[in-house]
């Protein structure tokens, strides 16, 4: 793959149960294109859970998983050398999005400042995510963050609760 063609979803039993659920990886190249490539990706991944699948896949988590995957791969692009490994795959009702890299400092959220440009992207991911975490690798660090696929038919607040 050369970080431009999307890859087609491949099942995988990521539950350890022998049970297949969805799952796909692609590894990119880090350059510039590799960010929409992988935003293409995501979509396609979600449009075949619902098709194939029949996973309900709102509209709201269409927007969020490629607005997740947009931002963590930025990152990556951003401050790490080398390649990015992609990985998304569907765990009950989340689609869960990580994204591993070279670079072992695991990021931190800054305090909110309405005068910063930028650099925001870290926030409004962990605001959007139902869980979200960073851990160092062997190699490198990898982040993942898991958002709920269908609407709250209560009309309840996505992201995280309050605690």
């Amino acid at each position: 793959m050369d970080g431009t063609e999307p890859a087609a979803p491949v099942p995988a039993d990521v539950s350890g149960t022998g049970t297949s659920e969805p799952a796909f990886s692609a590894a990119l190249d880090g350059e510039g294109p590799c960010i929409s490539t992988a935003r293409r990706m995501a979509a396609d991944f979600l449009a075949q859970v619902q098709a194939v699948h029949g996973l309900p896949v709102s509209g709201r988590a269409m927007d969020l998983t490629q607005l997740v995957v947009s931002e963590l791969v930025t990152n990556s692009c951003k401050y790490a050398p080398g390649p990015i490994l992609l990985e998304l795959r569907i765990v009950g009702d989340l689609v869960e999005i990580t994204v591993w890299d070279s670079d072992p400092v695991l990021p931190i959220a800054r305090a909110a400042d309405p005068a910063r440009i930028g650099q925001h992207g870290l926030e409004i991911v962990m605001s959007v995510a139902q869980a979200f975490e960073a851990q160092r690798q062997p190699v490198g660090k990898s982040i993942t963050a898991r958002l709920a696929l269908p609407d709250d038919p209560g009309g309840a607040v996505a992201g995280r609760l309050p605690l």
